[in-house]
């Protein structure tokens, strides 16, 4: 059913009862609504959507008696988005809860849909986790996908090789290579075994009391690496599965878990890929932290930084301050942006 329009007056009514509840939200006020919009219903209260399942989300209280229970909820009309992460008010009732209000989001992860159009896949990230593996083989070009998509969103990227056991002869010296650059430029760079555990306990640390998304291609062993911070995962995954009656819903909805001692893990299977046809070759270009010195220091305003006289970024590659191979990702990047959209017309 297509959503309804709304004229001027009710979209400004909309919005100004959303805005009062918020407001009553960040204030822990516990005033119920008139009886008309739920009598049955309890006080408005703060809570954390833990999943989202097409009509309904799993939310957790954040205050009141039920604090830590969760509850599934029905979203109120002409709500915005809801993904894992959200923070809320909401209402309880004796079987499910309403949704009243999204609050407001410090930072949002967004991923393409199939026509181009953002759509928030996790809220209140303070960490994408970029996993790469000896096997499959890791690509630079692919992990400067990562990258820049994590700086377009002013999320912070960690770079983590995980099955550092499988280093030897014969992967370490393309490893090394891959990762050499990274480290100087700012990047965290971490390394993990969930089959000698080697790391895991300095990853559990860095997480502890942030909010985290791991990603990455598949076969890198993230869910391993999920089962191995928050042993109870799967357990509850799969109790998820049983109460909704939607056996594959796991697999394609991110959902938020938490650390034992403080943090949240949210596996969104969904980011598996980020896609850039969104950004401009400007913000591509910002998307590589060492190129923003030089940005704007090119003879001619539109320099596309290959052959052109007087490029800054050439210069920089030419003295050392930007590996080359750096440049040669910004350049696919931006030569497979116009491909796409070419495509796409």
């Amino acid at each position: 059913m297509a959503k309804r329009r709304l004229n001027r007056r009710q979209a400004w009514r909309i919005q100004k009862i959303q805005d009062e509840r918020i407001a009553r939200a960040e204030r822990k006020a516990a005033l119920p609504e008139p009886p008309e919009t739920g009598a049955d219903l309890g006080p408005e209260q703060r809570g954390l959507i833990i999943a989202h399942y097409g009509t309904q989300v799993e939310v957790e209280a954040l205050e009141g008696p039920h604090r830590g229970q969760t509850w599934r909820a029905h979203l109120r009309a002409n709500l915005d988005p809801l993904v894992a992460g959200d923070r809320v008010a909401w209402r309880a009732g004796a079987a499910s809860g309403v949704i009243v209000a999204r609050l407001p989001r410090r930072s949002e992860l967004l991923r393409p849909d199939p026509a181009g159009a953002l759509r928030p896949v996790a809220a209140n990230i303070d960490y994408i986790i970029v996993v790469l593996a000896p096997e499959p083989q890791p690509h630079a070009l692919m992990l400067d996908r990562y990258l820049v998509a994590a700086q377009s969103q002013d999320i912070e990227a960690i770079i983590l090789l995980n099955k550092c056991d499988l280093l030897d002869c014969n992967h370490r010296p393309a490893i090394d290579r891959l990762l050499e650059p990274y480290a100087g430029i700012g990047y965290r760079v971490l390394q993990a075994s969930t089959h000698s555990g080697a790391g895991i306990d300095d990853l559990r640390r860095l997480l502890a009391d942030h909010t985290s998304v791991f990603t990455g291609q598949s076969g890198v062993g993230k869910s391993s690496l999920i089962n191995a911070l928050l042993p109870a995962a799967n357990a509850r995954t799969g109790q998820l599965s049983t109460a909704t009656g939607k056996g594959r819903h796991t697999t394609t909805t991110a959902q938020l878990f938490h650390f034992p001692d403080g943090g949240d893990l949210i596996d969104a299977p969904g980011i598996r890929d980020f896609g850039l046809i969104h950004l401009d070759p400007d913000a591509i270009a910002r998307g590589f932290p060492e190129f923003r010195p030089f940005l704007g220091h090119c003879k001619f305003r539109d320099c596309r930084h290959q052959d052109e006289p007087a490029c800054a970024l050439l210069a920089a590659v030419a003295s050392g301050a930007i590996s080359e191979r750096r440049l040669h990702s910004y350049r696919f990047l931006v030569a497979s942006l116009a491909d796409a959209r070419g495509a796409g017309h």
